[in-house]
């Protein structure tokens, strides 16, 4: 790093559902995130991956785990041999989730957590031999899932993260941290709406900065989210592309009748993280006791191939690229291929954004709500920055260029901007004021 050992630093750690991002800042130095080295490559964005094999026997288990890159390059190379979890932090604040049982280990969230940070650390190095007591974590303004509990997500955190030397653990809005990294290009005082799209939720903050006397100011004027992004977005892709290739909406036999198979079946495949841990389901394991009564049982082993061959990635891949494909093409051609099968098919961005309509109107009330909580006229609003990969979709962008005008509005740095602006808040005299306190669960 280019400042001295001297200068009190601040972190900032952005453990994002896709992505994770690490930065420190320093009193006279702008943020800079750490870097990775994998393979020929500099990465600033670690995958949200962990990769778990046995090293034991059968009977004397021994995990060991890889993380970000290096989980998924492991579970290319051995795809069938370990255990692949990604979208780790849609658990977080699910009290659903207790533990998956890896190797004969049942492991929480709070261990996950701590195993794939422990890996993170260890690629960083020596960028973070040497930690800070103190570090500012991101949160979104909504969790994702069905009734989520922000302060048992906060409490794993802490548990997760306290074994590193950690002993405060303060958390910012992810859309603050953002308007942070923003505002440090603004030349004049602004009001500055930043729209953050992750893999699991939308998330808005509108906040007044002010330039005066070489200082920035700040004020807080409102926050709204939605567990709605990327994630549902794909999930589109897999419900009219992939998922009618794997049985969904045939039938099966029993006691006489002709029953669809259960949804339930395939509801996993609508969150990345859930999909990582299906092949210990319920669901799964009744999937497999009604495969035998199939009316289709060549698409139903399909279902069974993918799942126990660890092919989530495989196929968290090939929709990702679709619909990276679509943010600049008409049209692209969708292919997977694995565990004895392929689908390969033609989509287009009518198509796609016909799909996700729904998750379109979502996102527009959220911003609705943004507004309407902080008392302002969309007028009033100078610069609106998008970040996040969901804010490549044209139809999310058209959201934004409609209602507040294309000159108006800013992309980028979606990978960096949370992480930098949460250890840019960390240098701040009044970065309590920008900390959150978990609310009790909705």
């Amino acid at each position: 790093m280019a400042a001295s050992g001297s200068e009190p630093r601040s972190l900032g750690l952005d453990f994002g559902t896709t992505n994770t991002v690490v930065a420190w800042a320093h009193p006279h130095h702008a943020a800079e995130p750490v870097v990775f080295h994998f393979l020929t490559s500099l990465l600033v964005a670690f995958r949200s991956a962990l990769c778990f094999w046995n090293e034991g026997d059968d009977d004397h288990p021994r995990a060991v785990s890889e993380a970000g890159p290096w989980a998924i390059q492991r579970f290319i190379e051995h795809a069938g041999e370990c255990r692949f979890i990604q979208s780790l932090k849609s658990f977080a604040a699910s009290r659903l989730f207790e533990a998956t049982g890896i190797y004969g280990r049942a492991y929480k969230f709070e261990d996950l957590f701590s195993a794939f940070f422990g890996e993170l650390r260890r690629h960083a190095a020596p960028q973070l031999d040497t930690l800070p007591r103190d570090v500012l974590v991101g949160r979104p303004v909504a969790y994702v899932g069905s009734r989520p509990d922000p302060a048992l997500a906060m409490r794993r955190y802490e548990a997760a993260l306290a074994p590193f030397g950690f002993e405060r653990i303060r958390q910012v809005y992810e859309p603050v941290a953002a308007a942070f990294f923003y505002a440090q290009t603004l030349e004049a005082s602004a009001t500055v709406l930043v729209a953050d799209f992750g893999g699991g939720t939308t998330d808005y903050s509108v906040i007044a900065f002010e330039r005066a006397a070489g200082a920035l100011r700040a004020k807080a004027l409102g926050h709204a989210g939605v567990g709605i992004a990327g994630d549902r977005f794909d999930y589109r892709i897999i419900d009219h592309v992939v998922l009618p290739q794997l049985g969904k909406g045939t039938t099966y036999r029993s006691m006489g009748k002709r029953l669809e198979l259960p949804r339930s079946c395939f509801a996993g495949f609508a969150h990345w993280h859930e999909l990582s841990i299906m092949k210990t389901s319920r669901s799964f394991r009744e999937l497999k006791e009604v495969a035998v009564f199939s009316d289709a049982p060549e698409l139903v082993g399909r279902f069974i191939r993918l799942v126990e061959s660890d092919q989530g990635y495989t196929l968290y891949k090939a929709v990702s690229d679709a619909k990276e494909a679509l943010s600049s093409e008409a049209a692209t051609r969708f292919t997977f291929r694995a565990a004895g099968f392929e689908i390969d098919a033609t989509v287009t961005r009518a198509e796609f954004e016909s799909w996700i309509a729904s998750e379109l109107e979502a996102i527009e009330e959220a911003l609705e709500e943004a507004l309407a909580n902080v008392s302002i006229d969309h007028r009033d609003v100078d610069r609106v920055f998008l970040t996040g990969g969901s804010s490549f979709v044209p139809a999310v962008r058209r959201i934004f260029e409609r209602r507040f005008g294309a000159d108006r509005v800013d992309a980028g740095n979606e990978f960096v901007s949370i992480a930098n602006g949460l250890a840019t808040i960390g240098q701040r005299e009044d970065a309590d004021a920008w900390t959150v306190s978990p609310e009790p669960p909705r």
